[in-house]
């Protein structure tokens, strides 16, 4: 498959209504990339992150930053993809929590998915980034989504519309946009919110929870999922990698307004498995689908 061909794929929606165009898509890119790059860049301070550079076909575009610690090889993609849907398959027959399971190859598949969607998107041209940018975060949504989907929980995204009352007597209504609204049985048990990164995004995800929660004068449980929190940074070949999580808003807003009640990542920063309340609050993402999502229904 041509870069081209892989480009076009990931500018129509459509073309991801469900996990297995996902996992296609991964596959065909895993195929491309093997010997279809300029080059592959290794990271100056993060040497576990690598870039690719395109050839001409991608105007020599340079890639956001890829962990290679969790990207899946072309040669272990079937076994990781077999692993993944008999794992969904259990869990959603179980119905419940599976916390003997080793999930670290569930992360790996899920990471390298949706990064070569995000890879292949970073081969447009500068003048659509943003375009880029949106279309990645939205895939990563509705990836994410369908996973829930998958092990049979009613979720959906969209708007909620909160009732504002006082003394009892409902004045009106606001909407609010949540990118998951987990119910259980019509009644709304948790809302997620799924970004590519937590940059720019972090205190809206916050806020969101301590006034939904105000305004409904309920304690509905609020989580959060994030892929990364690096970004590419330099130019010319020596390229590193820069984070763009920010701990002291992170460990402020939890101390001083309200904890999440989950945040989970697929590639996450170090700081998070030793700094106090950090790693205490943040978890890898396969936690979430083998133990965490499944109080929601007790």
């Amino acid at each position: 498959m041509r870069l081209k061909d892989l480009i076009n794929t990931t500018l129509n929606k459509e073309n991801f209504t469900m996990i297995t165009n996902y996992m296609d898509f991964c596959e065909k890119y895993l195929y491309f990339i093997k010997s279809n790059l300029q080059a592959v860049i290794v990271s100056k301070n993060e040497n576990n992150y690598q870039f690719f550079q395109y050839k001409k076909d991608g105007t020599y575009n340079v890639t956001r930053p890829i962990n290679n610690n969790l990207m899946v090889s072309l040669g272990e993609f079937d076994k990781a993809k077999e692993f993944f849907f008999s794992t969904l398959k259990e869990l959603k027959k179980e119905k419940k929590e599976l916390k003997h399971i080793d999930g670290m190859l569930i992360n790996h598949l899920i990471y390298t998915c949706q990064q070569t969607i995000g890879a292949t998107l970073d081969a447009l041209p500068a003048t659509k980034s943003n375009f880029a940018r949106k279309m990645n975060g939205d895939l990563f949504e509705r990836f994410i989504l369908l996973i829930l989907q998958e092990l049979g929980f009613d979720v959906s995204s969209g708007n909620i519309a909160v009732p504002v009352s006082i003394k009892g007597k409902e004045l009106f209504k606001m909407k609010y946009q949540h990118d998951l609204i987990i119910k259980i049985d019509e009644e709304t048990k948790a809302i997620g919110s799924v970004k590519t990164s937590s940059k720019d995004r972090i205190d809206k995800i916050f806020i969101d929870k301590f006034l939904y929660n105000k305004l409904t004068e309920k304690n509905t449980p609020h989580f959060a999922i994030f892929l990364n929190d690096v970004q590419r940074k330099g130019q010319d070949g020596k390229y590193r990698v820069n984070t763009t999580f920010l701990p002291g808003h992170f460990k402020g807003y939890i101390v001083k307004l309200n904890p999440l009640d989950g945040v989970y990542y697929f590639d996450i920063r170090p700081n998070m498995l030793t700094e106090d309340i950090l790693k205490d609050c943040i978890k890898m993402f396969d936690r979430f689908i083998l133990e965490d999502i499944w109080m929601y229904k007790k």
